[in-house]
């Protein structure tokens, strides 16, 4: 009889933990949701992506879902440590945030002497690297520098970021510009005074001699180009 007791004993064990398991939500499962997420948002990434997803605390207890959603929650990146959120559709269902590490093997442009601020940056002012990128805002490509001006000192030997330069200035604060304002068969010149740096391209207010400030476009030649 005793020996009958811990048979049904054993069976019931077996029934009731395959019940509790048939009704949580695999932590595998989510983890593969995550990763496939991600995938999917790197893949035309440039560079070798390698992602690495954190393990679900083993001590959370979720109920099953056949309809989980990954997300990226507001203000995370693609590209380092961030959070990816997974979410579950389904009635009475639950959310949670996992840690993810994204990082891109790829080229990265490395100062190859001490830059000054104010330069404007030439080929020989850098040298290629491989390595892992896990922040965004890395140079990767020269084109992304040269011609361009740096805004502060650095020694040799740093990583350069997008950050660090900007646009030589087409007009500078102060100068006396050329506004041209064409219409339909003809062409009004005139001049102002710029009121700040600006690269070609960029918006700019320049005082023109009644005092009036006007906003125009700016161009090579410290022209500034206004509509009408």
């Amino acid at each position: 009889m005793k020996k009958l007791l811990v048979i049904i004993y054993c069976v019931l064990t077996v029934y009731s933990q395959a019940v509790w398991s048939e009704d949580r939500q695999d932590h595998a499962l989510i983890n593969k949701v995550v990763t496939e997420f991600v995938r999917a948002k790197t893949q035309d990434m440039p560079g070798k992506i390698s992602i690495k997803v954190e393990d679900v605390d083993p001590r959370l207890a979720l109920s099953a879902c056949p309809q989980m959603e990954a997300f990226l929650p507001t203000g995370a990146s693609m590209l380092g440590k961030t959070s990816i959120g997974v979410r579950c559709n389904e009635k009475n269902g639950w959310s949670l945030f996992l840690s993810v590490s994204i990082t891109s093997t790829m080229n990265m442009l490395v100062s190859s002497t001490p830059l000054q601020q104010g330069k404007i940056i030439a080929a020989g002012d850098f040298s290629i690297q491989s390595g892992e990128i896990s922040q965004p805002g890395i140079v990767t490509d020269e084109a992304q520098v040269v011609g361009k001006v740096i805004k502060y000192s650095i020694g040799a030997g740093q990583l350069l970021k997008q950050d660090m330069f900007r646009l030589p200035y087409a007009v500078t604060q102060g100068q006396t510009v050329q506004i041209l304002s064409e219409g339909h068969g003809f062409i009004l010149r005139s001049e102002g005074v710029a009121m700040s740096n600006v690269a070609a391209g960029q918006p700019v207010q320049v005082k023109v001699p009644s005092g009036k400030l006007i906003s125009g476009i700016v161009k090579s030649g410290g022209i500034v180009e206004v509509g009408q």
